[in-house]
């Protein structure tokens, strides 16, 4: 399996998705994502990382919330919120950043 760093190095756009699985709203955010990601299709990779699961990833991106979304394009940060995000926001979010 590719690391974290080759994952977002390698696809021009990802979003990763800071979640648990006892997190009420990340469990609201996850269809969301699966209807971003059917829209995008290619354009976009989608990783979900468990913070509980994958502490040590969860500390170094200094994720103190979840749902924690960060945006990378072409392996930089370009952009991270916390909490809840409707689905239009994204697509939004998502398309200013295609190139």
């Amino acid at each position: 399996m590719a690391s974290f760093n080759e994952i977002i190095q390698k696809n021009a756009l990802v979003l990763v998705d800071f979640s648990a699985e006892w997190c009420g709203p990340c469990q609201m955010l996850a269809p969301i994502l699966k209807e971003v990601k059917d829209e995008m299709g290619e354009k976009l990779s989608i990783i979900k990382i468990d913070i509980d699961k994958n502490q040590a990833v969860a500390t170094k991106f200094h994720v103190q919330g979840v749902p924690t979304l960060i945006l990378y394009k072409n392996g930089t940060q370009v952009w991270r919120q916390s909490g809840l995000q409707p689905k239009h926001e994204l697509l939004k979010l998502i398309n200013s950043h295609l190139s």
